[in-house]
């Protein structure tokens, strides 16, 4: 079965934007298949987490970094049978194949491009436990239930992703269809704002230290693992203190439609790379938008932060749901 075909036939004409139990398809996320039984060695030399964590049980995120410590990708890892999965935006997946691939010398391990083999989808709310068998529980944690793998994520309503062959996908989503509301995909996105976990896409790639997107606060970095590309960077950030920017929930009005890695202003700043971006970006069911912003700490503080120039939307900042205190005061 081709699941694109499948959603052709079974998508409503319309899609609402937010519901108390939603089922989405996830088309614009792709996975990279790491096999081979140096897999998780080459992957713990590249990646920010431990990935000796990752079992069949247990996903994790992690971020992918240049030398410099900037972020090329951030990844959700899991493991779907014996091999290893990068879950990461579509766009970014031929540009990491690529360059990922330049690391893999001698190691004995493939990547490959398993978006359209494993297909993705997302059921949320309350309902999920009757929706779903053999439902994971806690944050990132897994569960493999046949030819499928469910993922647990944060958030206020109960979330879980599907992963698994399109046969396997129809199946669930057939038996969802009937209880849950059928969502556009921005409803997972949305869903990922509010729980503070941000995304890399294809403007934003090279652009942000892990920390300044909270990766340590979500679990996103080891600090005990040993060396990883960028690694000198990440920790040079932890141990001297030097952070100054973090991300927050942040809400604004604007007429013309806003898009990762548009430029914050504060008058306040004195930053030649500026207050700030955003990170990522959705309409707000209230109206207005809902976006992640990576922003000066200092300007935060001043309350003096808005959309582009001096002259744009101001932004109502607040803290993630997981808090910042804990972290910067370690």
């Amino acid at each position: 079965m081709n699941w694109n075909d499948f959603l052709q036939k079974h998508r409503p004409s319309q899609i609402a934007a937010e519901a108390d139990c939603a089922l989405t398809a996830l088309t614009s996320l792709g996975l990279i298949r790491v096999r081979g039984e140096d897999a998780r060695d080459f992957l713990q030399g590249q990646l920010t987490n431990d990935i000796r964590a990752v079992t069949t049980e247990q996903a994790q995120l992690s971020a992918w970094c240049n030398p410099k410590g900037r972020m090329l990708a951030l990844m959700l890892v899991f493991q779907h049978g014996d091999d290893l999965y990068l879950q990461l935006p579509r766009e970014r997946i031929a540009p990491v194949l690529k360059r990922l691939g330049m690391y893999v010398m001698r190691s004995r391990v493939t990547l490959s491009d398993a978006s359209e083999e494993l297909p993705i989808m997302a059921v949320g709310g309350d309902c999920i436990g009757g929706l779903l068998e053999n439902q994971p529980e806690d944050d990132f944690a897994s569960r493999q239930s046949g030819e499928l793998s469910l993922i647990r994520f944060p958030g206020v309503q109960p979330r879980v992703q599907v992963i698994g062959t399109a046969d396997a996908l129809a199946a669930i989503w057939n038996k969802t269809a009937a209880t849950a509301t059928q969502v556009n995909e921005g409803w997972w996105r949305l869903q990922n704002i509010r729980s503070g976990i941000p995304a890399i896409y294809d403007v934003t790639a090279e652009t942000f230290i892990p920390q300044m997107l909270n990766l340590d606060l979500l679990h996103g970095i080891s600090f005990t693992k040993g060396c990883y590309t960028g690694q000198e960077v990440v920790a040079r950030m932890k141990y001297l203190g030097q952070l100054k920017r973090r991300m927050y929930l942040a809400r604004f009005a604007a007429a013309e439609e806003p898009g990762p890695g548009d430029k914050l202003f504060s008058a306040t700043s004195k930053s030649a790379q500026g207050a700030g971006k955003l990170v990522d970006v959705q309409p707000s069911p209230a109206g207005g938008w809902e976006a992640l912003v990576a922003a000066e700490i200092s300007s935060v503080e001043a309350g003096d932060i808005r959309l582009g120039d001096a002259n744009g939307p101001a932004l109502a900042i607040q803290p993630p749901p997981y808090g910042l205190q804990a972290a910067d005061s370690e």
